[in-house]
Parts: structure tokens; C-alpha cells; sequence
């Protein structure tokens, strides 16, 4: 079942809606949130993008990229979280569209996510691969003994 969800950039009055997502999903430690989220709040304009996915006029997930340093065009999809009840419904499918289509805008060229090879993370390949992703790289024992870092790559200009 699809999910209406709409997608904008992450307003200051999102912080705690995302605070609870990144808790539910342990996306990562949600103290850490207000800072990284600081920059682009305080200017949208910046080398990081924070999405944010609406589903029944509340947050449901949320994307943060960041540009990468040192090249000419390319993007990491560092983050991209939905919440339990909202995940399986094509919140994570629109928000990586909407953060493709607004990297396309800025000129940007490629688009790059890091996995890991774990059978726990199992569905976020198989997501990746589903919404056109290659993977480009493996490097590994790079998070932990026996846990690869997979890479994803996407030409954004092939479009």
C-alpha cells in the first residue's frame, strides 16, 4: 500500500517530529540531530540538504545529504529514515525522487549512499537497487569484523 506523502525542505519546527523518528529507528544518536541538522536551517543554500516526508500532515521520514568535498558535483545520501509505521509504503521511494530531482536542479551529477553488508540492512540494498542504484564499491570489514561498507552510486544526469 503507497502512502500520500509530500516532500519539503526541514523547517526548525521539524527538529522534534525528526528527533523521534531517528529514536524509533535508531538511525543514529538522536542528540546528535540539532546540530547536524543547524547548518542547513540556518542556511538552505549550503553544500547539505535535509528533506522532509509528510504523510497524513505529520512528518514521516527524513533525508540528509551533503555534498562532497573536493569534487565536482557529487552528493552522500548520509541519511534516510521512516518511521515504523509509515516504512514499506513508498515514503523512502519519494523522498530519494524529491532529493534526486532537487540535486538535478542544482546541477549536480552523481549521487552516492553508503549500506552495510549485514543481513540487517538486507532491505535497504534491495531498496537501493529497486530505485536504480549500482552498487559501486565494496570495502571490506570497514563498520566492524565481517561488515562490509556498500556503496550505491547514481548518475543523476542519466536520467
Amino acid at each position: 500500500m503507497t502512502t500520500h506523502t509530500t516532500t519539503r525542505p526541514a523547517r526548525a519546527s521539524d527538529v522534534p517530529a525528526l528527533r523521534r523518528i531517528v529514536e524509533e529507528i535508531g538511525l543514529f544518536p538522536s542528540e546528535l540531530l540539532a546540530d547536524m541538522i543547524a547548518p542547513f536551517l540556518d542556511d538552505p543554500a549550503r553544500d547539505t540538504l535535509w528533506l522532509v516526508a509528510e504523510a497524513g500532515g505529520r512528518p514521516a521520514g527524513l533525508c540528509y545529504a551533503a555534498h562532497e568535498t573536493m569534487t565536482e558535483g557529487t552528493w552522500n545520501m548520509r541519511a534516510l529514515g521512516i518511521r515504523p509505521g509509515d516504512q514499506r509504503k513508498g515514503v523512502g521511494a519519494t523522498l530519494t525522487a524529491a532529493l534526486e530531482s532537487a540535486l538535478r536542479d542544482r546541477g549536480q551529477r552523481i549521487l552516492i549512499v553508503d549500506t552495510s553488508s549485514t543481513d540487517d540492512f538486507a532491505i535497504a540494498r534491495a531498496f537501493y537497487a529497486r530505485q536504480s542504484y549500482r552498487e559501486a564499491a565494496r570495502l571490506p570489514h570497514f563498520w566492524a569484523e565481517g561488515d562490509d561498507k556498500v556503496t550505491f552510486w547514481k548518475d543523476l544526469c542519466a536520467v
